[in-house]
């Protein structure tokens, strides 16, 4: 069996891996929680004991903190009992420890969530806090590859910038995007009226309908996730990689995605490694366009302080702080549920 000192360096491993949200830490915290408080009713040597309990345990909390969820798959989050991450025979230490200092081991694990929290506030806040003249989007992007413990957060970041920026220019021109049937197909048409009218909105009186572009997120996933980041309803996939680039992520982008025109946003020393990897794979036509981030830099000053900043400006300024506020609820003080807990009275010199 791992001794204290094991179990906490597995404990913070864990937490070093995980994105701001910590769902799999959280997770960890509130069995630990319910097996101090109903030790009879729970054994921590059987993994069934709260393997599938333990995910609404997580989510009431998540609720409560972050206003959302793990979306994540089942197997991706039962990963968190593998070998590797926490097994049974490390959550049995863990909570010798928890019982041992009345909860040290969950106020410890709360501790990295608030602390952050507090770290990804001051970053969001430049955001927040900025206005069209002063926004520098590379400073932005920097402030969370600068922060330890907000790396492994930057590809929402990425994400945000991207939507921002995409969403506010195609409104600004005023895209149109039109579908039609041909004349010669309304046979066809007839045929499949009920169909055309539930899935195309279109019939036998009217077979061309426009509507205005749109850029969409497909939402919030998890760190393993190799599939679409967004998609427009004009045609292309959106992929936005930050991360440098193996053969098997590169296989990932297309892969996963059935679109046959995908457009990838990526670091600058990422661009030619990408084309040169999906280039010999055979997929170079599917791509079509590589967007780097000092394309995106560029763009962001057009829009912010360019000839057209009093139209895009402001706008691209509120987009961005709303997927910001949807992605990333603030916590300006420690949370009731926490509170509740009176996880500040615990003190304990190995769990500090």
């Amino acid at each position: 069996m791992p001794n204290k000192e094991q179990a906490k360096s597995a404990l913070d491993t864990l937490i070093g891996k995980s994105r701001v949200h910590l769902y799999k830490p959280i997770q960890i915290a509130e069995i630990l929680h319910h097996a101090r408080l109903n030790p009879k009713s729970l054994n921590l040597a059987n993994l069934e004991d709260y393997r599938n309990k333990s995910k609404k345990w997580r989510d009431e909390v998540c609720r409560v903190l972050l206003g959302r969820t793990s979306s994540s798959s089942a197997r991706y989050q039962d990963d968190l009992f593998n070998d590797n991450a926490i097994p049974p025979r490390i959550l049995i230490e863990l909570g010798k420890e928890n019982v041992r200092t009345n909860g040290a081991v969950e106020a410890y694990i709360y501790s990295h969530f608030t602390k952050r929290y507090s770290q990804l506030a001051n970053a969001l806040n430049y955001a927040l806090e900025s206005s069209r003249e002063s926004f520098d989007v590379k400073v932005f992007i920097d402030g969370f590859r600068q922060e330890k413990g907000l790396r492994r957060s930057i590809d929402k970041i990425y994400e945000i910038v991207v939507y921002a920026l995409f969403t506010t220019i195609v409104a600004a021109l005023e895209l149109k995007v039109e579908i039609s049937i041909s004349a010669n197909k309304k046979k066809i048409l007839t045929e499949f009226s009920d169909f055309a009218k539930m899935v195309m909105c279109l019939d036998i009186e009217n077979t061309t309908r426009t509507q205005d572009a749109r850029v969409y997120r497909v939402g919030v996933t998890n760190a393993a996730d190799r599939g679409l980041d967004m998609y427009s309803n004009w045609g292309p996939a959106i992929q936005i990689k930050h991360l440098s680039l193996s053969e098997e992520m590169a296989e990932g982008i297309v892969g996963s995605v059935s679109s046959d025109k995908i457009v990838i946003v990526c670091k600058d020393a990422e661009e030619k490694i990408i084309l040169s990897l999906l280039s010999q794979m055979g997929w170079r036509n599917r791509i079509q366009s590589v967007v780097t981030e000092s394309d995106l830099q560029s763009w962001y000053v057009k829009a912010l302080r360019g000839t057209y900043a009093m139209d895009l400006g402001d706008e691209l300024l509120s987009c961005l702080c709303g997927e910001i506020a949807n992605e990333f609820p603030s916590v300006d003080d420690i949370p009731e549920i926490l509170k509740i807990r009176q996880y500040e009275k615990i003190s304990d010199g190995f769990w500090m």
